[in-house]
């Protein structure tokens, strides 16, 4: 199964620009999402912005904790998350899939902020 492109763009705070980087790992589409999608898609987002405050160096373990988020709909169509941590912030899409269906995802998701690592996110 091919991946999917899900770009991600990521602010890091006492900058004044944001980035556009990719996701990697997610091969099914927003509308066939399950949890273990929704996860990687926010792992995802909290790594790029890891990677481009520390450039260089090994990825570290990601935990789903400290984070605000929202789901938005998008303008030209779909929806896009946003998150904010200390360091930043990242928005993630557009993608087609239904706001309240994502949202619930989401909640579960980080509900349970410590999971095995996927061997999809390195």
């Amino acid at each position: 199964m091919s991946e999917i492109n899900v770009p991600v763009d990521v602010w890091l705070r006492g900058t004044d620009f944001a980035t556009t980087e990719r996701i990697e790992g997610i091969t099914r589409p927003p509308l066939s999402w399950t949890d273990a999608d929704v996860r990687l898609m926010l792992e995802g987002m909290l790594r790029a912005m890891d990677r481009r405050q520390h450039p260089g160096e090994p990825d570290r373990d990601i935990a789903l904790r400290g984070l605000s988020w929202i789901v938005n709909p998008y303008e030209e169509g779909g929806v896009v998350v946003a998150i904010e941590i200390t360091s930043g912030a990242a928005i993630a899409g557009p993608f087609e899939i239904e706001k309240t269906t994502l949202e619930a995802m989401i909640t579960r998701v980080v509900a349970r902020p410590f999971e095995p690592p996927s061997s999809t996110v390195s």
